[in-house]
């Protein structure tokens, strides 16, 4: 799930990790390869032994060359070990190595190879022990009783503001320890270029959007810091698989990625149906962006109750807002304020960023939900809209 990390590999890992990376031995082998290693290390004791004795000072090198340097036995005291999201077999090698678990990571890599279950060793939390040989710490990782599972879900959609009090109450981390850690976006990863506009309008540099909706394994001893971190990371291996930012900036016209992501949180907010995400965006992108709207502004009451969340008011229905509050010019996410505003309003998911990303051609500007599944219909003539609202009180939907 997250980006293949660069865990600092050392020449040999690196030979390792492009000949284990596509998968493992299928038939379960009994370990030629070590078999060949150990004849070769005899034939350079009998080369050794027939150049002279005085040749043998040499044969400690010789053996670390041929031989797997290799713990004996299951290990000493015990050590939890996080395998990220996205790991492969070579990589999940060079954290084991790092925490001392291991002492190759060719070690692990061959009990790897003969160990057809190998392919089953899921990336998260272990409690293994320090100088294990690989075939045992690769049997303790096979093992459900090794892995520490502490999950916690985020839900899509969710604000910043919410996730920091679900972790809490997940890690009894205080809330104001993840407001705190969030202060500055580019330390938890947030990359500065994701921090432009295109529309002209002030960057305000915030996490929201960037808390990637997903399930998490939290180790014991996280910090609010590396669990923001994490999800962070996880942000961006979502989106460079997408290529979401290449694509906004090649077929959105002149709209940046971060007004994309934007956007994605207003689809994922106001869309009743993920089939509709694309077409919320697509409404989005021409009340703003298209020049057919009178007041070029969203006018999406999702906008103010994000406001609302974030200066501690409750929110609100679409029927209980007061026109004070639709129009208040003190608030930064009005919804008649021209142009898009300051920053994501919620954490979007794939879906919504696939949406926001490359959504369907369409000239709509209105959308009002129908029935009670949560569709939507989609009109650009104001008159259509009032039946389609009519419609919608008839459902018993407004």
């Amino acid at each position: 799930m997250m980006n293949e990390l660069d865990l600092g590999f050392d020449e040999q890992d690196r030979g390792d990790k492009g000949k284990h990376r596509r998968g493992r031995r299928k038939d379960g082998g009994s370990g030629s390869g070590r078999g060949k290693t150990v004849l070769a290390l005899l034939l350079a004791v009998v080369l050794l032994g027939s150049i002279g004795g005085g040749a043998f000072y040499s044969f400690d090198r010789i053996q670390n060359y041929f031989v797997t340097p290799d713990f004996d036995g299951a290990g000493t005291e015990d050590v939890t070990v996080q395998i990220p999201q996205g790991a492969f077999l070579a990589d999940m090698a060079v954290v084991l190595r790092d925490a001392g678990v291991i002492k190759s990571t060719k070690a692990f890599l061959e009990a790897a190879e003969d160990n057809s279950r190998s392919r089953n060793v899921q990336p998260g939390t272990y409690k293994l022990r320090k100088e294990m040989s690989g075939e045992n710490a690769l049997n303790a990782m096979l093992d459900p009783q090794s892995r520490i599972v502490d999950g916690v879900t985020i839900p899509e959609g969710r604000t910043a503001k919410s996730i920091y009090e679900l972790l809490s109450e997940h890690t009894d981390i205080p809330v104001k320890e993840f407001e705190a850690a969030a202060k500055d976006p580019e330390t938890l990863g947030v990359p500065d270029w994701w921090f432009t506009r295109d529309d002209g309008k002030k960057v305000k540099k915030s996490i929201e959007g960037f808390l990637y909706p997903d399930t998490y394994e939290i180790p014991p001893d996280a910090t609010a810091e590396a669990i923001l971190g994490q999800m962070v990371d996880h942000f961006l291996t979502v989106t460079g698989e997408l290529e979401f930012a290449d694509r906004v900036q090649e077929e959105r016209g002149g709209i940046s990625p971060y007004e994309a992501l934007i956007v994605a949180s207003l689809a994922q907010a106001e869309a009743g149906t993920k089939k509709d995400l694309g077409k919320v965006a697509r409404v989005a992108y021409n009340r703003v962006y298209s020049q057919t709207f009178p007041c070029g502004c969203l006018e999406m009451d999702v906008t103010v109750n994000y406001y609302f969340e974030m200066t501690g008011q409750e929110g609100k229905t679409s029927g209980q807002m007061t026109e004070s509050d639709l129009d208040n010019p003190k608030n930064p996410y009005n919804r008649k304020l021209r142009g898009m505003v300051p920053t994501p309003i919620n954490n979007p998911g794939r879906e919504a960023l696939e949406g926001a990303m490359d959504p369907p051609a369409g000239d709509w500007l209105f959308f009002v939900a129908i029935d009670k599944e949560g569709n939507s219909a989609f009109t650009k003539d104001y008159d259509q809209h009032l039946r389609n609202i009519q419609k919608a009180r008839e459902a018993g939907v407004l």
